[in-house]
């Protein structure tokens, strides 16, 4: 062995670094590995917006948004930046749509999360940038926001570093193997001994944990996001426009302007199944068409669209995280975020850390397992809408 260390962390996306960071800052030894380069382009975690949100399908979800805002807070006092954008949110649920509103309401009734509900007229009056059929409804919740991806995960892995974390990247992980007090990991050509393990590795988690014997019946979807160029881009800036969700099937997302005169929107999990090594990374042009087409009638000031990017969904089939240690070999945390965990990072981050060092799992991570049946049972049907 060259070299021990407390904990590694095995992928330096937006998770990993939250993990390197909140170890490293409680004075323990960490070592962060990143097989490609820091702040890279063909996970999950590089461009410029993601959404932070409270509504959710679930209370328990409502309640873990409620910890992401103050870590997203602790996050911008420790860096000395400004991370979250506050723009207002429209989550809106057209009929027949994919997740029934009363999920949603319901959910934030429970946990005491203030929203109001608006009809169509309401909505075009307010933000007349927006067209609505007269039978979609919607909710709108004052404290959504913008959060930077990859500023904040450059944050995150600078605050590592100077909290004394060693960050390798370039450097795949070949291998972990768990031994008595610990884990073997095998990067770069050198074999780490390490306490324990965090592994961040988002696309990738399923060929590290298969020879541990846990093999994850995960699908990796190649996502596409759009720019587009509205002609008035004074009327979209986040003191005039809102985040909004369509909760329609397909399901749509957006921006406001944020750093520049374009809004950015997506499908959610509208693109092709592919691997985290055989992927395209070119525009697909039917993917921007029924982007397009749904801008057109819904956002009719949204312009032409101008450039596409590439990213990777790492999905469970219940779409649910995963946060927890390997059953059996304890010593292994994993962390995943289904295509929905950037807002969390922070949460995610000292939630890692906490297993890492040996914190007991509350029953507010039960759903977070790996031993649920989403994971375990091979009849369980995939869903994919939250």
């Amino acid at each position: 062995m060259s070299e021990t260390y407390d904990v590694a962390v095995v992928g330096l996306g937006a998770l990993g670094s939250a993990a390197a960071w909140q170890l490293s800052r409680r004075g323990v030894s960490v070592l962060g590995i990143e097989q490609f380069g820091l702040g890279h382009d063909r996970g999950a975690s590089h461009d410029s917006s993601r959404i932070l949100r409270h509504s959710y399908h679930t209370p328990g979800y409502v309640r873990l948004t409620v910890e992401a805002y103050e870590d997203w807070a602790d996050l911008e006092a420790a860096a000395g930046e400004a991370f979250v954008t506050v723009t207002g949110g429209l989550d809106l649920f057209p009929p027949g749509c994919a997740t029934p509103r009363q999920n949603y309401t319901g959910s934030l009734d429970e946990v005491g999360i203030t929203y109001e509900l608006l009809d169509a007229d309401a909505v075009g009056k307010r933000w007349p940038q927006m067209r609505l059929d007269a039978e979609t409804v919607a909710l709108y919740q004052p404290r959504t926001a913008i959060v930077p991806a990859a500023r904040a995960t450059a944050a995150m892995q600078r605050l590592a570093a100077a909290s004394g974390a060693r960050l390798l990247p370039d450097t795949p992980t070949t291998a972990l193997r768990p031994v008595t007090g610990g884990v073997e990991v095998a990067a770069g050509g050198t074999r780490y001994s390490c306490g324990r393990v965090v592994v961040c590795a988002d696309a990738w988690t399923r060929a590290l944990l298969t020879p541990l014997g846990l093999d994850l019946p995960l699908t990796v979807t190649e996502e596409q996001l759009t720019y587009f160029a509205p002609e008035r881009p004074q009327d979209f800036e986040p003191d005039r426009f809102p985040v909004w969700i369509w909760a329609g099937d397909p399901t749509f997302y957006g921006f406001p302007t944020y750093g520049e005169p374009t809004i950015k929107a997506a499908q959610d999990v509208g693109g092709p199944v592919v691997t985290a090594q055989e992927r395209s990374g070119q525009t697909d042009a039917e993917i921007l068409g029924r982007l397009a087409s749904f801008m057109g009638r819904h956002l009719p000031g949204s312009g032409r669209p101008v450039r596409s990017r590439r990213c990777l969904y790492t999905l469970t089939p219940d779409r649910d995280f995963v946060l927890a240690p390997v059953p059996g070999a304890e010593q292994v945390v994993v962390g995943l975020g289904a295509g929905h965990g950037f807002k969390f990072a922070p949460t995610f981050g000292r939630r890692l850390a906490d297993l890492a060092l040996g914190a007991p799992a509350g029953d507010e991570l039960a759903p977070f397992r790996l031993d649920r049946p989403a994971l375990t049972d091979k009849a369980y049907a995939p869903t994919w809408i939250v």
